[in-house]
């Protein structure tokens, strides 16, 4: 590595008892096959910090751009993103929509609320996490409005996204 403005992220041996111990790759069983992946320097530190009740973004050293999920690199700038910032868990709903079909296409009697919310501290507020929107009425939620995460208990959370329960309207 060099200095601060010319960091590179140089590839790394992958050991096999970093896949027997999980270190590296994540594993999903299916009926019929199996399948790894590698998350990833940025999205890697991303899941540590759910499963530690934190958001994390990055920041670009060059144009100053924060987001989350974080990147290795800037969208705007292409510069390196070599700090990953914790973010807040609040943010501003900028889009929604109510939905009374579930995933499975099953009819809900009580709508969930799927929402991008801009995290505070992030720069571009076009931008931002998908999430669901709880404890508010339906005809209440609109752009705009103030949310905060609401966490799984720590002893819960496997460092998913759903180790956020929901977003919920900050009073």
């Amino acid at each position: 590595m060099n200095d601060n403005n010319n960091l590179q992220f140089r590839g790394t041996y992958i050991k096999r008892e970093d896949f027997d111990g999980g270190k590296v790759l994540s594993v999903e069983e299916r009926p019929v096959f199996e399948y790894q992946w590698s998350t990833g320097i940025a999205i890697s530190r991303y899941f540590k910090g759910l499963k530690e009740g934190k958001l994390i973004g990055s920041e670009c050293g060059k144009c100053g751009r924060k987001v989350i999920p974080p990147r290795i690199f800037c969208e705007w700038c292409f510069a390196p993103m070599q700090r990953f910032i914790e973010l807040q868990d609040t943010g501003t709903i900028i889009t929604f929509s109510i939905c009374y079909i579930a995933t499975d296409a099953s009819r809900l009697k009580e709508p969930q609320i799927p929402a991008v919310i801009a995290i505070d501290g992030t720069t571009n507020d076009e931008m931002g996490i998908l999430h669901l929107v709880s404890e508010v009425d339906p005809n209440e939620v609109k752009i705009g409005m103030r949310v905060k995460a609401v966490w799984k208990k720590e002893s819960e959370r496997t460092g998913a996204i759903t180790d956020i329960k929901y977003f919920k309207p900050l009073k």
